[in-house]
Formats: structure tokens, C-alpha cells, sequence
């Protein structure tokens, strides 16, 4: 999963996002849902949803350079290897996956194929073996034609430890557990000629995955990089991040690590097999290493190359001067992501629910959103899923208002005073979304201590079972715009391991596993949709494992020349395939 880093101010990190063809986010001062309507969409059934080309963008014009600006490098051009979402955003450009995201505007989203013809043959009927077909003519940049033993190829790579990074689902689901490397490790000399367990290349144009359990959303998670094929004699393994074979319209031209990257049009690229992507500028140029405070002040003073640029997160302390300066104001993006922001509370220690209803009924999440640095940067939020999330339903289930109730969660706690710790990463701007946390609890009869811990280790740290914290705070974002890469990943509890754990709050519920697993077996999209949503009510009304506390959202200016930026809601930062320069 795409993870952001806890108790930290969201803008420091958070991507860029653009115009979108969906609805934008109003600021809607302190109601508990954004105004964004509710995601709709599903997978594709039809194969002519997959042909390309994509359609024009209205006065789009070809020509010109592109220029993003960035404070930090990426951590991976290899696309097996990626997981942050502005990486994957610049991949889109230089890489195709096996399927993909349509954005039909209005909030509809439609997985469609990519590399694949279509989403996915289903062979028995079972979600236990797949069958993807790959289209004819799409070429890597050389000329030669990408095949289905590419795709196998692939996958079959990543069954290596040397070769982190990227998500794992797939070698997962293929050796049918975590620590797939013992399963089949591509890293020994006996298995370089071997694909890994349960991929078949049936013939040139189509490759086959056997699973020995149910996965349902397989489509989904082949819009996930790993999906993407690799030449085998091209496969430089650690080194393939410097110079990664390019299927996408544009191809790496030039690469200097912290400095630049430069991304010129791929000429083998044929737009009639590309259902999402153009190719207008004539060049990306990516310039790394500028403070974030500079890239801001350049883009709004919005003068030479820098009426061409973007980038991948604003100054947050520059936020409320772009809001009140009217000269920027239709130059200026602000969306909701798919990221959601949870004060995590540790099942194991704190397991009187009627202490976690009162957690939930006494949160001030207007104080909380404004030591973020205003509503400009979150959402108040009561739900586990995002409102990005395909079947997403609003509910309140402790309606507290903006400020919190603490009269309700007095009456919860019948006189009690509990003692909780919550615990922070050691940074200031933690350390002041941790006091607002803290303050608003106490008006309710908490006793809140703060802990202060090691940033850069947070997340590590609240990921070992046996932590010694009641609270704390951090993001997540699904893979895909389903339930099922949200709920059972953060709450099943048969997850659970001493370390490296996803499930936070330690939760662990044999019926709701069950539930779990039922819905993860739905080959019915539309029917695991609305039984995600319902499960979400579920979890917070009879268990409230934790306390929901913003949907995330972007904020910043760009440059006037830069057309056709939107917010992926798949991504959650923005697109650049409909870039175009006026």
C-alpha cells in the first residue's frame, strides 16, 4: 500500500494534483463528508473500452517542454520497483500495465486494458486463474514487440529480495504467502530459466496466472506496476532503475541521479493501441533538487520556462498567501485524494469499547485540520474508506460535530478518567498535530501523555505488535479504488506478526475475517462494492477500532501555460498523459 509518513504537516509531502474532469472539492468548512460526489465505476466488460486511441483533449496543441520541479529525487525508475505515487504518475509516461484507469469525468472511473486486450478472462469462473491476452504491434522503444513472455517475465523478476520496493501483491497471491522468496527465489542460478510458481505462457500473445485461492480483484491489481514487461536481455537487475525499456509514448533520454531527468517521445509508441495516454509536449524535462519554498515562489511569480512547470507539492506555510491572492486563483488545484489520516487505537491496550466510542465522540478534528495548516489540506472524515473508493458510502457513526461532543463521551466513560499515550514522530510540525489531538481528548476527561519518537522510524515502530502506545496517527491510501485493498488489509487481524505490521490498531475479529473473506470472493464487482461499504459501517459502529480523522487533500498553484493536468483518483497526485502546453 502507498503510505505517507505520520503526524506530519500533509503539504511537505503530499503530491500534486491538477484539473481534473471530475468534480472539484469546495471547501465546505467543517461538515464531515467532502462535497466530492460519491466514486462510481467498475471493470470493463467490454473489449472496445480497451482500443485506443485516447480521445483528444479540446485545443490541444503538440510541441514544447514540459517541466516539473521537485525537491526530491525518485526512488525507483524501475517500474516493478515503484510504490511512491508521484513515481508511478511519471511512469505512466514511460511505461504501460497490463490494465488501466479510465477517468470518465464526474467521478466514474473504469478499469480497462493496457498492455491487455481486455481486463481479464476469469477461465474457470473461480477467481483462481487468469488469462490475460496481450495486444498485437505494441512495441518497446527499440522497435521490437512487446510479448506475453515479457509480461511472465516480469512478475517472475521480482521473486527477489534484491528487487524491493514496488507492492507484492501478486508473488504474494502467486506463492500463496508473504515470504514468497522461499517459495521461488529468481535470485538463484537454478531458477534464472524458470518462471515463477503458477505463471504459464500459453503462447506468444498470451500469459496465464494460476492462484490456489480466490482473487477476485486480479484485474485491479494489474494496473499496479508489476504488471509491466521486461525484456529479459535487457534485465540489468538493480541497475534496470537507471535505464528501464520504455513502452509508454516517451522514453528516457537522459538520467542524472538528484539532478534531472529528461524524457524525450518514444517513436514506436502507436497512440491506436493506447486507451488513456497523448503525447503533446514534445519533452518532460524533471528538475530535482530546488526546495520546495523555491519551487513555490517560482511558479507563482510564473515567469519564463516556469509558465510551463508543475510539481509535486507546495510550501505550506506559502498556502494561505496563494488563497488570498486573486491573481492566482485559476491557476490554483484543489482536490481530495485517495488518502485517508486514522489516530490509530491499540486494540491490545485499549479494549473497553466504550473507551473507543468515547475517543471517537470526543475528537476535534476542526482543531486537528488547522494544526495541518487549514482546511485547504484536509477534510474532516468519519468513514474508513476514502470517498474515492468505487461504492463508498458517507455515515457518521459518532456525530460529534467539527469540535467533538465531550458531554456524549463523558457519559461513555461513566466518570472514568482513562490515562492514554499517544505517540508522535519527533518533528515540530508532529509535535503540534499531536497537542491539538491532545487538547481535544482532555475536554472530554482523557489523560492524554505525549511520547515523542524518532520520525524517521515511526511507522516501523507502530508496526510492532508489542508497542507500547495507545494512540497514534498515520495515512494510508488504497492500490486500487476498492475496499479490498483497504479493510482487509488494516483490519485482519490473522495478519498479525511480531513486526512489519499493517494492521495498526491490532485488531482482530474472527466473524469480520470471515466477512472478509466472503467479499474478497465476490467475482461480482458491483456486489463486493456495496458489501465493502457495508462492512466499513460495520467496523466502526460495533467495534470503532480506531478514530477516522481526514480525507486528505492537495493544494497548489502551476504554471499558466500547462493545460490537461488532472488529479488521478487512482494515484492520488497528478496525471501527466493529458499534459499539453499552451
Amino acid at each position: 500500500m502507498r503510505r505517507r509518513f505520520a503526524m506530519v504537516a500533509l503539504t511537505a509531502m503530499t503530491v500534486v494534483v491538477g484539473m481534473s474532469a471530475c468534480t472539484k472539492v469546495e471547501d465546505n468548512g467543517n461538515s464531515a463528508t467532502p462535497s466530492k460526489s460519491t466514486q462510481e465505476g467498475g471493470i470493463s466488460k467490454d473489449p472496445a473500452d480497451s482500443k485506443g486511441p485516447a480521445p483528444e483533449i479540446a485545443g490541444a496543441k503538440k510541441g514544447g517542454t514540459a517541466y516539473i520541479l521537485r525537491r526530491n529525487d525518485f526512488s525507483h525508475l524501475d517500474p516493478s520497483r515503484q510504490y511512491s505515487v508521484t513515481a508511478m504518475a511519471l511512469g505512466q509516461l514511460y511505461y504501460r500495465t497490463l490494465t488501466t484507469f479510465k477517468d470518465l469525468g464526474n467521478n466514474k472511473l473504469l478499469l480497462v486494458g493496457d498492455l491487455a486486450e481486455d481486463t481479464g478472462k476469469d477461465v474457470k469462473g473461480d477467481c483462481k486463474t487468469w488469462e490475460y491476452k496481450i495486444k498485437k504491434g505494441i512495441k518497446y522503444e527499440d522497435g521490437t514487440e512487446v510479448k506475453a513472455a515479457d509480461i511472465a517475465y516480469g512478475v517472475t523478476r521480482m521473486f527477489n529480495d534484491a528487487l524491493v520496493g514496488g507492492p507484492t501483491y501478486m508473488m504474494e497471491w502467486l506463492a500463496d504467502t508473504p515470504q514468497y522468496t522461499s517459495v521461488f527465489d529468481h535470485a538463484k542460478p537454478e531458477n534464472k530459466d524458470k518462471l515463477a510458481p503458477g505463471i504459464t505462457v500459453v503462447d506468444d500473445y498470451t500469459v496465464k496466472f494460476d492462484f490456489k485461492k480466490a482473487h477476485c480483484e486480479v484485474p485491479y491489481a494489474f494496473n499496479l506496476p508489476f504488471g509491466v514487461p521486461v525484456p529479459k536481455a535487457k534485465d540489468t537487475g538493480t541497475n534496470y532503475d537507471l535505464a528501464p525499456v520504455s513502452t509508454g509514448p516517451y522514453k528516457i533520454t537522459k538520467f542524472t541521479k538528484g539532478s534531472e531527468i529528461i524524457l524525450e517521445r518514444n517513436t514506436n509508441w502507436d497512440p491506436n493501441t493506447d486507451p488513456i495516454r497523448h503525447a503533446y509536449p514534445d519533452k518532460f524535462h524533471v528538475k530535482l533538487g530546488i526546495a520546495t519554498a523555491t519551487v513555490t515562489q517560482r511558479l507563482i511569480a510564473d515567469v519564463g520556462d516556469d509558465q510551463f512547470a508543475f510539481t509535486s507539492g507546495i510550501d505550506p506555510a506559502q498556502v494561505s498567501s496563494i488563497a488570498s491572492n486573486a491573481a492566482l486563483q485559476n491557476r490554483i488545484i484543489s482536490e481530495i485524494t485517495p488518502f485517508m489520516f486514522y489516530m490509530w487505537i491499540n486494540n491490545q491496550r485499549v479494549k473497553d469499547l466504550k473507551v473507543r466510542q468515547a475517543l471517537n465522540w470526543a475528537i476535534d478534528r476542526d482543531a486537528y485540520i488547522k494544526s495541518l495548516g487549514g482546511d485547504k489540506l484536509g477534510t474532516p472524515g468519519t468513514t474508513l474508506l476514502s470517498p474515492l473508493t468505487i461504492g463508498y458510502e458517507a455515515y457518521d457513526a459518532y456525530p460529534g460535530g467539527p469540535t467533538g461532543n465531550p458531554t456524549k463521551a463523558k457519559e461513555l466513560l461513566g466518570g472514568a478518567t482513562p490515562e492514554l499515550v499517544l505517540a508522535h514522530g519527533d518533528d515540530p510540525d508532529a509535535q503540534t498535530q499531536a497537542v491539538a489531538i491532545k487538547t481535544g481528548l482532555e475536554k472530554a476527561g482523557f489523560k492524554i501523555t505525549l511520547v515523542a519518537t524518532p520520525a524517521d522510524s515511526f511507522l516501523d515502530k507502530i508496526g510492532e505488535k508489542n508497542n507500547p502506545w495507545d494512540l497514534y496517527v498515520s495515512g494510508w491510501a488504497a492500490d486500487w479504488p476498492s475496499g479490498a485493498s483497504t479493510l482487509p488489509v488494516l483490519w485482519d487481524g490473522r495478519t498479525i506478526k511480531d513486526a512489519n505490521n499493517q494492521d495498526y490498531p491490532y485488531f482482530n475479529n474472527d466473524d469480520v475475517n470471515k466477512e472478509f473473506d466472503r467479499i474478497n470472493a465476490l467475482p461480482d464487482s458491483a456486489a463486493a462494492a456495496k458489501a465493502w461499504a457495508a462492512l466499513d459501517k460495520k467496523l466502526m459502529t460495533e467495534f470503532a477500532p480506531c478514530v477516522p480523522l481526514t480525507f486528505d487533500r492537495d493544494y497548489l498553484v502551476y504554471g499558466s501555460k500547462v493545460g490537461g493536468l488532472f488529479e488521478s483518483d487512482v494515484l492520488g497526485t497528478v496525471a501527466f498523459v493529458n499534459v499539453h502546453l499552451k
